[in-house]
């Protein structure tokens, strides 16, 4: 387990970006990063981060409405999901959930408390707390198949 401490959304966003720098420079193709928290705990400014990494260039939003963003990567593509609206597992199939499991590609998943059963057992667990001060956050990152690769 790794626990990082962040005073704002640019460093939150900046331990994304340590992430998807640590994963691209492994040359992981295939990953899905489950990410917990609160509302306006930072996941979407990780998220950020994290894309400035894996796909420079995208405009990164939180995909509450349309539940899935799709940001050309480089090698491969970054789905951003935001679970927030997801209510069983019909929403899931009607929004092709298993066909993007199935393709290569890095997966960033907002709210995933709302799909514990449908997260993958080698998914990288990232948990964002308030801590302290109004901007501190607890970042923790463990489990899955990438933890050793991160600093």
């Amino acid at each position: 387990m790794k626990v990082y401490r962040s005073h704002g959304a640019e460093e939150t966003a900046l331990i994304g970006k340590k992430i998807g720098v640590a994963l691209q420079a492994a040359g992981v193709r295939r990953a899905f990063l489950a990410l917990f928290g609160e509302m306006g705990v930072g996941k979407t400014a990780f998220c950020r981060g994290f894309c400035e990494a894996a796909a420079p260039g995208a405009a990164v939003r939180s995909p509450t409405y349309t539940v899935v963003n799709e940001y050309p990567g480089r090698p491969v593509p970054v789905f951003h999901f935001d679970m927030y609206r997801i209510a069983d597992a019909d929403d899931l199939y009607s929004i092709g959930f298993s066909d993007y499991l199935a393709r290569e590609g890095l997966i960033l998943c907002e709210w995933s408390e709302k799909i514990t059963e449908e997260i993958p057992s080698d998914a990288l667990r990232i948990t964002l707390s308030r801590e302290g001060d109004r901007d501190e956050r607890k970042i923790t990152v463990e489990g899955g198949s990438y933890e050793d690769l991160i600093d």
